[in-house]
């Protein structure tokens, strides 16, 4: 029923035996755990981009809690408006809520699909000797059967006999010599599971705190450590491998992870601040920006010339004089010398002109 997720499994477990067998040997329990681990971290591998995203969803969605509480604190009567402009404001910030729920749901078919491999390499539900396991033919099923780690086999638990977990085992009851191998390390997958989920919490922002946040924080923190360190005894060795490779992995992730994004978010805030600084006046310089309520400063004209406009020069194509301005004449009559009643000429000095005098000469006396 399950074979889309029991074959692709097996395939990578395989590939991983061979190549950890050509160095340990194939009837090696080492090529078998190296195998399992290694198929943890594939696996794993391939989620990363997705976690990732995850990642950055959460801290997405916990920059803008304030904004989520008020529309919570808003439509507190009206549950359907308020998922509406919940909804609405995750699309505004580019967040997709089921984003940070998919790295998880894709462990929870390899985690079926590995202890479903690892459960029939010792059960045919036809009878009689097992000849193959999916990718895995006979003498890999002889290999899997023969290996013994401290002389406990990978597929065995310390109970067997709930068919959830153990495939249909009809060997039901307690295997007490699996027990020394099976107890360390259920224990340190759930130290594992407990610090992967409380680095995970010690990211949350306080101001995101919710009661719902709050309870699946204690879920993850203790319960679920304490349900693998009790329900670990349903599952076979090769299983516990798998846990603790994942949250060992999950531990490492999670760390480099933040830490890449704790770098981006300073070298943000360093780039704004920055940018504010260079907009800004330098130390000691005088705002050149006009003040609230300030007339903008026009620049002053010159004078237009008193009977016209601007006149060309002496000399000039056209022939004309110029005209004097009124500073100019003013200097000029400063410095002309007084005519004979008393009055200075006009215009003596200024070639191109004729003076009152000549034209008073020239005239007829009747």
């Amino acid at each position: 029923m399950l074979d889309f997720i029991y074959y692709p499994v097996s395939f990578i477990l395989w590939c991983w035996h061979k190549v950890f067998g050509l160095v340990f040997g194939e009837a090696n329990a080492v090529s078998w755990v190296l195998a399992i681990i290694f198929l943890t971290f594939t696996v794993r591998g391939i989620m990363f981009k997705p976690f990732v995203n995850q990642v950055r969803s959460m801290k997405k969605m916990q920059d803008f809690a304030p904004e989520m509480k008020k529309i919570q604190k808003k439509y507190s009567n009206d549950r359907q408006r308020q998922a509406m402009e919940m909804q609405k404001l995750q699309k505004e910030h580019g967040v997709n809520p089921l984003g940070s729920c998919l790295p998880m749901l894709l462990q929870i078919p390899v985690f079926i699909g590995l202890n479903h491999v690892l459960r029939m390499f010792t059960i045919n539900p036809y009878g009689g000797p097992k000849t193959e396991n999916y990718f895995f033919d006979q003498a890999g099923v002889e290999s899997y059967v023969n290996a013994k780690l401290f002389g406990t086999n990978l597929g065995e638990a310390i109970y067997t006999g709930v068919d959830m977990v153990s495939g249909g085992n009809t060997a039901a009851g307690f295997h007490w010599h699996v027990a020394p191998v099976a107890i360390p390390l259920m224990i340190v997958a759930s130290i594992a599971t407990h610090l992967t989920a409380r680095h995970s919490v010690q990211r949350q922002n306080p101001e995101s705190a919710t009661p719902q946040t709050a309870m699946m924080n204690k879920l993850t923190m203790y319960i679920f450590p304490l349900g693998v360190l009790v329900f670990g005894a349903l599952f076979p060795i090769g299983l516990l491998f798998y846990w603790l490779a994942n949250n060992g992995w999950t531990l490492m992730q999670q760390r480099l992870v933040y830490t890449k994004i704790d770098k981006e978010e300073e070298a943000r805030k360093e780039a704004e601040k920055e940018k504010r600084a260079n907009l800004g006046p330098k130390p000691g310089q005088k705002p050149t920006a006009p003040r609230p309520g300030q007339k903008p400063v026009q620049q002053k004209r010159n004078k237009p010339v008193a009977g016209g406009g601007q006149v060309k020069k002496a000399g000039s194509p056209h022939g004309f004089a110029q005209t004097a301005s009124p500073a100019e004449k003013k200097d000029k009559d400063a410095t002309a010398e007084p005519s004979a009643n008393g009055s200075k000429e006009n215009g003596a000095d200024v070639p191109g002109l004729i003076s009152d005098s000549t034209k008073k000469s020239g005239r007829k006396r009747r």
